[in-house]
């Protein structure tokens, strides 16, 4: 496996798009398009936010997570976020999550910031697993959102 940025391998844009798209999108009310997405993963960058890494593995992308600048217009205080982490179904388990975000994390180091954050609807015992930090429990629309953040310092 080999961890790559989106931006240097863009014949995998479609392939992100459809990931985030059926994961992210679908399951909500959001009024996103898949064009919408997939203009979104248009626009990643290497050194500088929105920037999105990618898990090749036999030349097919398995997985991926972006650093946004703002992922939760509810805690605009919060920035940068770890987003859109996603790995394919028939992948998960052979710790390729964590290699997407142990590889963000230094990303997130190297353009200087000092704190990641996140937000989950359902996987926050798998982040207090993995070292980040709770920083609060909110009930919006019926769903609970668990924040996190990450002191990269540690990194």
């Amino acid at each position: 496996m080999k961890i790559v940025q989106l931006a240097d391998y863009p014949i995998y844009i479609n392939t992100v798009s459809q990931m985030i798209y059926e994961e992210f999108v679908v399951p909500t009310s959001s009024t996103k398009s898949l064009k919408d997405v997939q203009a979104l993963f248009s626009k990643k960058h290497k050194h500088k936010l929105p920037l999105t890494l990618i898990a090749i593995i036999d030349n097919q992308c398995v997985g991926t997570v972006s650093l946004f600048e703002q992922d939760c217009s509810l805690r605009p205080q919060y920035t940068p976020w770890l987003a859109s982490l996603y790995v394919n179904p028939a992948y998960r388990s052979q710790n390729i999550a964590r290699s997407l975000i142990d590889a963000l994390l230094v990303k997130a180091v190297q353009l200087g910031f000092d704190k990641l954050y996140l937000k989950t609807e359902n996987t926050a015992s798998y982040y207090y697993k993995i070292g980040w930090t709770h920083l609060e429990t909110v009930l919006h629309k019926d769903e609970t959102i668990d924040y996190f953040y990450y002191d990269l310092k540690l990194v």
